[in-house]
């Protein structure tokens, strides 16, 4: 039994530094307001008029939104629009034939899209979302007109562009370059800025006597830096109504388990003390 939890324990560490080590743009820690009913009632808002124009949430009825404080009447005059029921599920009106021509693939169901971002020992779901909607920028080479620091030349368009407002991005990477014939390897340092249209102008130099890794970092210039802090306070309520979402209960299992914790302590002290008060003649 011990050799199969200390099995269980070193594979769940082996999966965590294979998703270290592999890279992708490190994700920024979500705040966390699950607990708090008015920023979850702004994400359902955000949710229903950006995400579930192309997104569904097939295991969601609009009425379940009520454990977050809304009343009926709040979610038909705010969250319905064509002609939906508050009993009806979260789907979407566009089929997925129509997003396949559209997009090049059916956009995903968003239901439980936080629980399955998360990593085991690693970052959560809600890390994921917070950080992936907050990278987005213009870059004209692609289709929509979009690109994704979290996820490199996704299908997907900026649905919120205009609250965040417009900003230019820099990359600095720094690579190996293969030497010609006979040479060795050398370093390359490359950067590349994306103004706010998208178009992009890219500076390769030549690095001597680099002894480090390859590096990669990313830094956005904002217009407007205040409607940026606003976009991102909108972006954590998001965030935190989707991870609502994908796990209604979570608060409830939480003080649970804190319970069943307390319980467990008390009850191996009463065990303890039973078993010395038991076996002290025997001694």
């Amino acid at each position: 039994m011990i050799k199969k939890l200390i099995g269980a324990v070193a594979l769940m560490l082996t999966c965590t530094a294979t998703f270290a080590a592999g890279g992708g743009f490190p994700l920024d820690k979500a705040p966390y307001r699950v607990n708090d009913m008015a920023s979850l009632q702004n994400g359902a808002k955000l949710f229903v008029n950006y995400c579930l124009n192309c997104h569904s949430a097939s295991s969601m009825r609009y009425n379940k939104l009520k454990d977050i404080g809304l009343t009926d009447q709040q979610i038909k005059e705010s969250l319905l629009f064509t002609g939906e029921k508050v009993g009806d599920m979260m789907h979407v009106a566009m089929t997925a034939k129509d997003a396949k021509q559209w997009f090049g693939t059916t956009p995903p169901d968003l239901s439980v899209i936080a629980r399955a971002k998360s990593v085991n020992a690693g970052p959560s779901g809600s890390d994921y979302i917070y950080t992936y909607l907050r990278t987005f920028y213009r870059d004209t080479s692609r289709a929509t007109g979009w690109n994704n620091l979290v996820f490199p030349s996704v299908g997907m368009p900026h649905a919120l562009w205009q609250d965040q407002g417009p900003r230019e991005l820099t990359t600095v990477a720094m690579h190996e370059v293969e030497g010609k014939e006979g040479t060795p390897k050398s370093w390359e340092r490359v950067t590349t800025v994306y103004d706010a249209q998208g178009f992009s102008t890219v500076k390769a130099e030549p690095v001597d006597n680099y002894h480090g890794h390859a590096t990669f970092d990313a830094k956005f210039k904002a217009a407007n830096p205040a409607q940026v802090a606003t976009y991102d306070n909108d972006v954590a309520d998001l965030t935190a109504f989707m991870s609502w979402m994908a796990e209604p209960v979570q608060t409830l299992r939480v003080r649970i388990g804190v319970g069943v914790m307390l319980f467990l302590l008390l009850f191996f002290f009463v065990t303890w003390r039973l078993n010395a008060s038991y076996w002290k003649h025997v001694r």
